[in-house]
């Protein structure tokens, strides 16, 4: 961890927490989900390193140690995308590799579809092909207690969050979220109420790890995360017909609660996908979770450098 570079970058009028490691013409750029931040990737970032590629992890906009956008509640996914390739061009590089987890995965993919000359190939993190917009999670088909409805609700994740001080917040989405389940409230309940103090954290997750993110959210809270993904994961991004056409590897944790959204098993094992991305390797990690690339590091390490090497002109 005490190789790996910090700076901010100015990016779209707003500085971005950059993180690095690593030097070279071969690039990996890592894009978080929530609640996580830059610090998700080091296990990988490392492992990458050691096999020769520049290893970059942002903050985006509004998370972590990077400055919120003016207007947090205008935040949409394009947003990111835009932020992403100005900072390839910030930086120099033509082309990259993207590895993304969770809403980091969708930015990735949408990255790979507007800007498809920018991108050598993709690892997605246990979300398959999705598109921003009316049907991407169908909430609809889900208990009305389900924890996106919640969230997507204006003030009532603030009110519920607002309880507890920002690490406990943390501490309980990393809980509920290594679950098998969607987290889903009773109508007497809010998302915090389900979990008790007393739970431990996930045996591959410490203490020190916990503090890390939680100061990084200390100093960004909560208003952009909610925006994005949460209240824009409805808002159509314009595109019609999209493809993927970089390599993509899809790793999935066969205990991601993911896979109990509404059709979501079935659309991530269908041929549909291959629709959308066409050149695309599907793996299951029996033991993995929704945080699969921290919970099983070296089996995702593996694949993923497996993955570079074989697709590295």
């Amino acid at each position: 961890m005490d190789l790996i570079k910090h700076a901010l970058v100015e990016v779209r009028g707003l500085k971005l927490h950059v993180a690095e490691i690593g030097t070279g013409p071969k690039v990996v750029l890592f894009l978080h989900g929530f609640p996580e931040i830059w610090y998700t990737w080091r296990y990988q970032m490392n492992a990458v390193a050691a096999a020769g590629y520049r290893a970059i992890a942002i903050d985006f906009r509004g998370y972590g140690l990077s400055e919120q956008p003016a207007e947090p509640e205008k935040g949409n996914f394009m947003d990111l995308v835009d932020d992403v390739v100005a900072l390839l061009d910030r930086l120099g590089i033509n082309k990259v590799f993207l590895i993304g987890k969770d809403f980091g995965s969708i930015t990735a993919y949408l990255v790979a579809v507007v800007h498809p000359e920018r991108v050598s190939g993709l690892v997605s993190l246990g979300i398959p092909f999705l598109l921003p917009g009316p049907n991407c999670i169908r909430n609809d088909l889900m208990p009305s207690g389900f924890y996106i409805t919640r969230w997507q609700e204006t003030g009532r994740a603030e009110a519920d969050f607002g309880r507890l001080d920002v690490k406990t917040v943390v501490r309980n989405i990393y809980i509920l979220f290594s679950g098998t389940e969607p987290p889903t409230a009773r109508d007497d309940q809010e998302i915090m109420d389900l979990v008790d103090p007393s739970t431990p954290l996930p045996p591959w997750l410490s203490e020190e790890d916990l503090a890390a993110y939680a100061s990084l959210y200390e100093k960004s809270g909560f208003r952009f995360a909610l925006q994005v993904p949460y209240r824009s994961l409805g808002i159509d991004c314009g595109i019609t017909d999209p493809k993927v056409t970089a390599p993509t590897l899809l790793i999935n944790g066969q205990k991601d609660y993911l896979l109990k959204f509404a059709g979501m098993e079935d659309y991530t094992k269908s041929e549909q996908l291959k629709h959308f991305v066409p050149d695309l390797e599907n793996l299951f990690l029996d033991e993995g979770n929704h945080f699969v690339h921290e919970n099983l590091p070296k089996q995702v390490n593996e694949l993923i450098i497996n993955f570079l090497a074989k697709h590295c002109h």
